[in-house]
This record gives structure tokens, C-alpha cells and sequence, in this order.
């Protein structure tokens, strides 16, 4: 089976430590009582206070601006993983140029093209992922300007929408943040075109500067403080 799809027993073993630091990650980084600690923790406290801000205000031009700006973002992240994934199915097109620059590199890269082409595939699936949660972070925000502009100031209800508008903002931030992992991971996941153990390198080294600034970065220590 694994002839196949020309993967080997090291190949599997590779993505499968890879699929483990991914996942592991986000289950200490969003669901583990160390997550308290993060910086993601922090910035939802900020914006939870950022939200009864608001609804103390009349005009609420400025706060509508920065989820704006938040959709922005996710937009831009959201139109790069699909580029990306249009690139990748164009280097599938081009799997006989590129068997022919490989055997061309100084380094010895054992690759057919059907190994390519299932790398490839395994590519697009992470950065597919990657999309689907800037593109659901993209509508959150949208909810969150939507939620801003009927907060009502100054009344009984007002810091209740705030809250809901908070938790809304919250959620996307949160989806924002995965995306941006699997793009760290799709960076991470080019090791295995060059060698199995590379890619348990490369996801490691990632998981090590995602921990990192997320939990011992200097930003972390200034909004501490």
C-alpha cells in the first residue's frame, strides 16, 4: 500500500510526529491551564476591555475602524494561502521539471513523481486549512463590526452586546491564530520534500518559536506589565 503511494515506513513516521507537535501545540496553547499564561490569553483580556470601552462611547466610528483593520488582515492571510495553493497545483503540472532539477542538486533526494505528487497533495491540505480558518476568521470579524455598531451607550444592555461583541472577537482572533500556525506548518512541511527526518526537525523547530512568543516572548512580558 505504502509502494503506492511511494511513502515509505519513515516518510509516515515523519508526518504523523508532525501531525502530533501540530495538534499537541494547540491543545497546550488554547485549551491547557498554561494557556492562561499566553500571550493570547492577555490580548483577549484586552479586548474584552476594549469592548466595555466602547460601549461607553456615542460614536463608535474608531472601534468599527479596528475590526475593520482586523478584517484586513484576515483577508490578506486568507488571499495568500489561496495563491499558494493555486502555486502548488501548478508545481503538480510541472512534476517532470522539477524530478529533472532535483536530480540536479548536489544533495542526493530520493523523489518519483508519484512521492511528489502526494507531498504536494499533503501541502494543500495544510495550507487549505489555513484558508478556511482566515476566511471563517474574515466573517467573525465582520460579525464583530456588526456587533459594535448596534451596541447601544450608556444603557442597561450596553455592556452586555459588548461582552457578546468581545467573545465574537475573541473567536476570531483565535481562528487568526490557527491559520497562522498552518502557514508556520506549511513552511515546516517543505523539509519532507528533502528528507523525512528534516521534517521532524523543521516541526520541531517551529513548535520551539511558536512557544516561544507565545509564552516567553518580550512582548509577552511588556503587556504583562
Amino acid at each position: 500500500m505504502l509502494n503506492d503511494f511511494g511513502l515509505t515506513g519513515a516518510d509516515l513516521i515523519a508526518l504523523a510526529v508532525m501531525t502530533f507537535l501540530w495538534s499537541g501545540f494547540t491543545l497546550v496553547a488554547d485549551r491547557s491551564k498554561l494557556s492562561e499564561q499566553s500571550i493570547g490569553a492577555i490580548m483577549s483580556r484586552y479586548r474584552k476591555r476594549w469592548m466595555a470601552e466602547m460601549a461607553k462611547r456615542e460614536v463608535k466610528i474608531g472601534d468599527i475602524q479596528i475590526a475593520r483593520n482586523q478584517m484586513n488582515g484576515a483577508a490578506f492571510f486568507a488571499s495568500a494561502a489561496l495563491f499558494a495553493t493555486g502555486g502548488v497545483f501548478a508545481l503538480m503540472g510541472a512534476t517532470d521539471q522539477a524530478m529533472i532539477l532535483i536530480d540536479a542538486l548536489p544533495i542526493s533526494i530520493k523523489a518519483t513523481p508519484v512521492t511528489w505528487t502526494v507531498k504536494l497533495l499533503c501541502l494543500v491540505v495544510v495550507l487549505a486549512h489555513a484558508f478556511f480558518k482566515f476566511a471563517w476568521a474574515f466573517r467573525l470579524f465582520n460579525y464583530c463590526s456588526v456587533l459594535i455598531g448596534s451596541t447601544p451607550d450608556d444603557s442597561p444592555a450596553s455592556q452586555t452586546e459588548a461582552a457578546r461583541a468581545a467573545s465574537i472577537n475573541n473567536l476570531a482572533a483565535q481562528h487568526f491564530n490557527r491559520g497562522l500556525r498552518s502557514l508556520f506548518f506549511a513552511l515546516a512541511f517543505l523539509g519532507w520534500f528533502i528528507h523525512p527526518m528534516l521534517l521532524i526537525l523543521t516541526s520541531t523547530l517551529v513548535v520551539l518559536v511558536l512557544y516561544r512568543r507565545e509564552f516567553r516572548s518580550r512582548s509577552l512580558k511588556i503587556l504583562q506589565d
